[in-house]
């Protein structure tokens, strides 16, 4: 095990002195890359570097740091079953998994989320593209720095606390890359009693939508089921589109169900966020509500309108927030979102039900 000289240093006030970090990895070369990109500025600073994760516990159990870079394949513990206790021995830190395993969209990533990390990074194999990886961890590692200030009381730009209130009678939410880091914030502000049904379209491969699933229900703390032709849409339930085709929403008995589409779509993408929304504009109304979550190109941005001139309520993630500002910012940019929010003040306008003024 090897430490920084300054980690008995005293913890700084956030913000005022470099963010302070613990490298958890078994490679000493990674520490080694890894504590050069992030001490060769003002922001942030190396406090500790360990090899496991019995390492961490113990000096997490003397120093106080802002943020962990956690990886996952470590000696003895691996780094997805430690990863609560790291969080609960952290005590405000937060946890950021790099690994090689952590490539979005993946297993890994979506488990270490779901368990509480927040966020993930793929880490380069033999140290290619270490330039483009040096910049992912530092915008990764400034969006941190945001989000640790805003629990410690720095203002957010939320319009928050909404009444209660019963505007909307569905949500439907679409998103790419960054998404489900961004999802799994949302989900977190939604308590288990929550009773309207959630639609989600998360650009993702058919072969991750079952784990991704069996994740969302135990963040959502709701049933989480991949959409099959003709599956009822019901109250508490979360339904989320199959890799492999666009869900749409149709009126049936009263109720509505779900249509699985797999015909190409103008954004090209498989499943697209475009075609629920529009499905949920002609069935909805005025009564949905659509989210857009970070996410690559224009997906969502067409649905967005028409539930838009339907009456419906659009909210988008913010930029500040966003991995990639592509998707929220074309319906922010078009003018169709009534806000533009990060996905905690999201999740409070979703248990509000309440349309923003």
């Amino acid at each position: 095990m090897s430490t920084s000289p300054r980690e008995a240093a005293p913890h700084p006030r956030f913000g005022a002195t470099p963010a302070r970090i613990l490298i958890v990895d078994d490679s000493v070369v990674a520490r080694a890359v890894i504590g050069r990109l992030i001490d060769n500025g003002e922001r942030f600073m190396v406090a500790g570097a360990v090899s496991d994760a019995h390492a961490a516990l113990a000096f997490l159990a003397d120093n106080r740091v802002d943020m962990v870079l956690l990886d996952i394949e470590l000696p003895g513990i691996d780094g997805l079953s430690a990863l609560p206790d790291i969080i609960a021995a952290g005590n405000g830190a937060k946890v950021l998994v790099v690994s090689s395993n952590a490539h979005d969209g993946g297993a890994a990533a979506i488990q270490a989320l779901a368990l509480g990390a927040a966020d993930t990074l793929e880490k380069p194999a033999g140290g290619a593209h270490l330039g483009a990886f040096g910049d992912l961890l530092a915008a990764k590692l400034g969006r941190l720095v945001q989000t640790q200030a805003s629990d410690r009381g720095a203002p957010t730009p939320t319009c928050f606390p909404l009444p209660r209130g019963d505007d909307f009678d569905v949500v439907a939410i679409g998103a790419s890359t960054g998404g489900i880091h961004a999802l799994s914030r949302l989900l977190r502000a939604i308590p288990p009693d929550f009773a309207l049904p959630v639609l989600i379209t998360q650009h993702l491969p058919d072969s991750f939508m079952p784990y991704f699933a069996a994740q969302i229900a135990l963040l959502a703390g709701r049933p989480c089921a991949v959409a099959t032709e003709h599956m009822r849409i019901m109250p508490g339930r979360v339904i989320l589109a199959p890799g492999d085709a666009h869900i749409r929403v149709v009126r049936l008995g009263g109720g509505a169900a779900i249509r699985l589409d797999r015909q190409p779509v103008p954004s090209g993408c498989m499943p697209s966020v475009d075609p629920m929304f529009a499905s949920v504009a002609r069935v909805y109304g005025a009564r949905a509500l659509a989210v857009v979550l970070s996410g690559m190109g224009r997906d969502g941005a067409e649905g967005a309108r028409a539930i838009a001139d339907a009456g419906g309520c659009v909210v988008a993630q913010d930029q500040a927030s966003s991995v990639v500002w592509g998707m929220p910012g074309a319906v922010a940019n078009a003018g169709i979102a009534s806000a533009v929010l990060t996905p905690d003040a999201i999740g409070q306008v979703v248990v509000a039900r309440r349309r923003i003024p």
